[in-house]
C-alpha cells in the first residue's frame, strides 16, 4: 500500500480527536460527575461505516437509587449495538454512567435511558441495553431495551424474543 495514501487515510480518521473532550481530559484530572446527564456523552467517526459489526460495552458496576426508598441498586449494564456512521468514545460512556450513582430511577427507567440517550447520541442501526440488577426484597429485575432502524428490524426481534440468552454476559 502506497505509505502517503496511509498516512491520508489514518490524518482523515484521526481529525476527531481534538472534539473528544472527556478524554482529552485524562492528560489532567478528571471530574467526576455527581449527577445524570447525558451532554457528557461523546462520539467519533466510525472508520468502518459499510462493514456491520457490533460494539459490546460491559458496565459491571452500574449504580443508582430507587426512586421511592432512596436505596442504592447494583447491578450490570450490558449494551451491544451496531454502528453506523457514530461510535461512543468509551471515557464519556464511563463518565455518563458513574452520574447514575445519585440518580434516583427506577431499573427499567435506568436501562431506557441509556438506550434512549445512546440512540440520540448515535443513530446506530441496531442498539440493545440490558440490565441485570441484584435482587432486593428477593426479586432481581433484568429490563432490556433495544431499538433498530428498519433494515434491522428482524434482528431486533429475533434479540428481543431471546433477550434471557446475552450475546455476552
Amino acid at each position: 500500500m502506497d505509505e502517503h495514501k496511509l498516512k491520508k487515510d489514518i490524518d482523515k480518521h484521526t481529525d476527531y480527536h481534538d472534539k473528544l473532550t472527556q478524554l482529552a481530559a485524562s492528560k489532567g484530572t478528571t471530574n467526576y460527575p455527581d449527577q445524570y446527564s447525558a451532554d457528557i456523552l461523546e462520539s467519533f467517526d466510525n472508520q468502518f461505516p459499510d462493514s456491520s459489526y457490533m460494539v459490546t460495552l460491559n458496565c459491571p458496576e452500574f449504580t443508582t437509587v430507587c426512586e421511592i426508598t432512596g436505596q442504592p441498586d447494583f447491578g450490570k449494564i450490558i449494551i451491544n449495538y451496531i454502528p453506523d456512521a457514530k461510535l461512543v468514545e468509551s471515557k464519556s460512556l464511563k463518565l455518563y454512567m458513574f452520574g447514575f450513582r445519585n440518580a434516583h430511577f427506577f431499573h427499567e427507567h435506568a436501562v431506557c435511558t441509556i438506550g434512549l440517550d445512546l440512540v440520540k447520541l448515535l443513530n446506530p442501526h441496531y442498539l440493545e441495553v440490558q440490565g441485570f440488577f441484584l435482587p432486593r426484597g428477593g426479586i432481581s429485575i433484568d429490563p432490556f431495551y433495544s431499538y433498530s432502524t428498519e433494515d434491522w428490524d428482524t434482528f431486533k426481534h429475533i434479540r428481543l424474543a431471546n433477550r434471557n440468552m446475552p450475546i455476552r454476559s
